[in-house]
């Protein structure tokens, strides 16, 4: 059988850019019966030597200094954009009134105000549209997902997360720039709130619906930092670390915790869940294991048990290697590519959708708000489920 083209513009060559490249490149392999193929039509950036370079690397077909003209050729279906989080909002919209698909790095914007004009366009022009927010995919964590609606768990009380990085302790780190945005406030919007809660306050609605109010404290440790533009000191506006809790909207409580400022954790991302009768657990650092408690085991062998998610029967895992061997980071965006192209097939919404990340956009605000007046604030949020 033939397959349907799905020719893939790429905005930004960062880290992004290469684990979306690897998932378009390796998703047909491993899901060979899916109707669309991946085509790696173009990859847009402005250091043009860098991007040939990295066109020719990842086997892109060519290569655009400006992503207006990328979007604006006819033999791009999908723009899938990597860059800061300030260029996302110009590039979805004009994409999508370009009738392109659009495909977006997390979080989908700055702002909630940034990001409505962009759920709009991608609704207004009937275009497929999600947000890689990958942690999803993961397959304990779907794992999780499933055993949670089959009511394993029963009624939630508890949801806690953390996501732990050491990596701008030093006060010697500029901000601004290439590889150092994300502790620009101007190009970010938010520190550890839109960066790292982002994808743990994603990951707690799609598991335990939608979150009603929050109650924040955030700090900034380092309060002023070389800017790379000026090459002077200035403000920094990010937050370092956030910590918040908050009430679901099923009544259950719920505890969050990040920061970069966390000695001996590069990428500590876990969550754990309390239930009537049982309880689950994950930690990125060992990802393809879910801890699960039951209680109503007989008590002489009741205890938490280690559940490997290799088995062919458990969530994407028929796609990879026999039980017993594991799958990594990079798989997450396998699988996100193979749901939306699947999605595509049934002509289906691919979630996190546009207008689904704009709810985790309504939570981080209210949590930066919440922060800076010292008190609860309701996050607006109207979570799908």
């Amino acid at each position: 059988m033939s397959k349907k083209e799905l020719r893939i513009g790429l905005v930004g060559y960062g880290f992004m850019g290469r684990t979306h490249s690897n998932a378009y490149k390796r998703v047909g392999d491993f899901f060979p019966d899916l109707q669309y193929r991946p085509v790696l039509k173009a990859v847009s950036a402005r250091n043009a030597e860098r991007l040939e370079a990295f066109a020719k690397q990842w086997g892109y077909e060519s290569f655009e200094t400006d992503w207006r003209k990328m979007v604006q050729r006819t033999d791009i279906d999908a723009i899938d954009i990597c860059t800061p989080n300030d260029k996302h909002a110009e590039i979805a919209i004009a994409a999508a009134e370009a009738g392109k698909m659009v495909l977006c790095e997390k979080p989908l914007a700055r702002t909630v105000a940034e990001a409505q004009p962009m759920v709009d366009a991608v609704e207004k022009a009937g275009v497929a549209n999600t947000v890689w927010y990958n942690y999803r995919r993961i397959p304990a964590v779907t794992l999780a997902k499933q055993l949670i609606d089959a009511g394993k768990l029963g009624k939630i009380f508890h949801y806690r997360a953390n996501f732990l990085q050491d990596w701008t302790i030093s006060p010697e780190l500029p901000q601004g720039g290439e590889g150092l945005w994300r502790l620009d406030d101007n190009a970010a919007g938010s520190g550890v709130t839109g960066d790292l809660l982002a994808h743990c306050i994603d990951t707690a609605m799609w598991l335990n619906g939608g979150i009603k109010d929050v109650s924040a404290v955030t700090e900034t440790f380092i309060k002023e930092r070389v800017h790379t533009a000026s090459g002077k000191k200035q403000k920094v506006g990010i937050d370092d670390a956030c910590i918040f809790h908050c009430h679901f909207d099923n009544g259950s409580l719920g505890l969050f915790e990040s920061t970069r400022y966390a000695r001996g954790h590069k990428a500590l991302y876990t969550f754990e869940i309390n239930g009537q009768h049982a309880s689950i657990k994950w930690n990125l650092h060992d990802l393809n294991r879910l801890e699960y408690f039951d209680h109503r085991d007989d008590s002489l062998e009741r205890g938490w048990r280690s559940i490997h998610v290799t088995d062919g029967d458990m969530p994407y895992m028929d796609k990879w290697w026999v039980p017993g061997l594991s799958v990594g980071y990079e798989h997450s965006f396998v699988h996100q590519m193979a749901d939306f192209l699947q999605s595509l097939e049934e002509n289906k919404p691919c979630s996190p959708t546009f207008r689904e990340a704009q709810e985790t956009q309504k939570v981080c605000e209210a949590v930066l708000a919440s922060a800076a007046s010292k008190s609860w604030k309701e996050t607006g949020t109207s979570w799908p489920g």
